[in-house]
């Protein structure tokens, strides 16, 4: 049995199913304020306490999971609909034109992280989380792209690959038909970490004022708000920030998991 796994898809299972329960149950309103209950320790009324506002935390946490999950779903989504044809179509056309444009573009996007995509983004458009899904999003392009690009040039030296070609199949058909599938395990891992990374990055740009915006809950913001009450409130600061680093390492654990779980030749070497 594969530990890093299971720890893994019980740590992101976990966050995944306070998720979908918020859609229809929450132990207060997340948006309710009840100013004379401010602050208030975790006890038997709110299991996690309140915040400043006298909001419960615990139903705050798991509205702000579904956000995260979300903006950072979407993200990697786009991501990997977008780089991962750009980058078989850089391997099919190595050296070329095309694959020079690609890579170059790729740089470019690489030059500039998430928050600075963010920030030009919602400079003009605005702050939310329509805004830090496109800035995630964006970022996630080259990533794919390079992946795919890199697995895929390996696979073209194939003889199965030289096979179909002497069939007469077209570079395009045979990225869709040979190459995709061959190096879909790769993805999928990288789509894990990547999802991690983005609820991460989601976390920093609604820390910064640019992600989601109130009333929606997020936990980035959360620990914003909790910044200047630590001493006052800590568990205002640490419950958002342990629900961050268990949900990131929960799918760090399950990619490096879905990594030996997929790849044959580690099977073979743990046996």
């Amino acid at each position: 049995m594969n530990r890093n796994l299971v720890l893994g898809g019980v740590l992101s299972g976990a966050f995944l199913a306070a998720a979908l329960v918020s859609f229809v149950w929450t132990p207060h309103d997340p948006g309710a304020l009840n100013i004379p209950g401010r602050l208030q320790t975790p006890g038997a009324g709110h299991l996690l306490g309140t915040d400043h506002f006298g909001r419960d935390i615990l139903s705050m946490i798991m509205v702000g999971a579904r956000t995260s999950i979300a903006v950072a779903l979407v993200a990697v989504s786009i991501g990997m609909v977008l780089g991962v044809p750009l980058g078989l179509a850089a391997a099919a056309r190595r050296g070329s034109l095309l694959d020079e444009t690609i890579m170059r573009g790729n740089d470019l996007i690489f030059a500039f992280p998430s928050l600075v995509i963010a920030i030009l983004i919602t400079a003009v458009f605005g702050p939310g989380a329509v805004n830090a899904i496109v800035a995630i999003g964006i970022f996630n392009i080259p990533v794919f792209a390079r992946i795919s690009r890199g697995a895929a040039m390996a696979l073209w030296q194939r003889e199965f690959i030289m096979a179909a070609r002497v069939c007469g199949k077209s570079a395009a058909r045979i990225s869709a038909e040979h190459i995709l599938p061959n190096i879909a395990n790769l993805l999928i891992v990288q789509g894990t970490i990547q999802f991690s990374l983005g609820i991460l990055a989601e976390a920093g740009l609604s820390y910064v004022g640019l992600g989601a915006q109130p009333p929606l809950p997020s936990w980035g913001r959360m620990l914003a708000d909790a910044q200047t009450m630590v001493a006052l409130a800590p568990h205002l600061a640490l419950v958002p920030g342990c629900a961050i680093v268990l949900t990131v390492l929960g799918l760090n654990l399950m990619g490096d998991g879905l990594r030996d779980w997929l790849d044959p030749r580690l099977r073979v070497a743990r046996a």
